[in-house]
């Protein structure tokens, strides 16, 4: 696991040229804060979410009614309606990374996705949720591994990413230092783990308190 840190100036500029080869990383103390109960969505209808389903489990989260819940399709109009029934969630998962095959089977496109997470996104600004991008897959379905003209993965990364709290990213998908750069030029603090079950202890600390 590795905690990055925003940098600025001279420090900024070596580390975008030195992130295609190697990740550089100090010890992050300034994490935003991430309050339960938590909602776990995706940009790209990806199974992301229900990898990190099965991760939230072993954490063994206590919180009434839920401390967690996955919606695949989550409107801005889902977060009014809870707040309305008194369960308002206080910090929000987005999965980065799309599936042809899932946005096919729901008959919507990246598009479609894009303006749902965006809207998503403004109307958890005003409840003042936490937003936590996460992208929890490798290279395969990304630049180096992605159907010739299929940029979706990249175009889900641009809509979440960018515009995040925190940043969750396995190191194999960040093999590029996409997530790095964006981190630092954004001045997003980013959580870089191993391998997905690497993420445990690091919710942990997030959400254990």
């Amino acid at each position: 696991m590795k905690r990055i840190h925003p940098l600025s100036g001279v420090f900024l500029s070596f580390l975008i040229f030195a992130s295609a080869s190697f990740s550089f990383s100090i010890e992050q103390t300034e994490l935003p804060k991430t309050d339960l109960p938590v909602l776990i969505t995706s940009c790209g209808q990806s199974p992301g979410p229900v990898r990190l389903k099965a991760i939230f489990k072993k954490l063994d989260l206590e919180y009434e009614p839920k401390a967690y819940d996955v919606v695949e399709f989550l409107t801005a109009k889902d977060l009014k309606i809870y707040k309305d029934v008194g369960t308002p969630f206080k910090t929000l998962i987005i999965v980065m990374g799309a599936s042809l095959k899932g946005m096919g089977a729901a008959g919507i496109s990246i598009e479609d996705e894009i303006d749902r997470v965006s809207e998503l996104m403004k109307e958890a600004r005003q409840h003042g949720m936490t937003i936590i991008g996460a992208h929890i897959g490798g290279m395969k379905r990304r630049a180096q591994g992605a159907t010739v003209g299929d940029n979706t993965d990249e175009l889900s990364i641009d809509a979440v990413a960018p515009k995040s709290d925190l940043l969750v990213v396995i190191k194999e998908g960040n093999a590029d230092g996409r997530f790095t750069i964006i981190s630092q030029d954004k001045g997003i603090p980013m959580i870089e783990a191993e391998k997905l079950l690497d993420l445990i202890p690091e919710f942990e600390k997030l959400f254990k308190k």
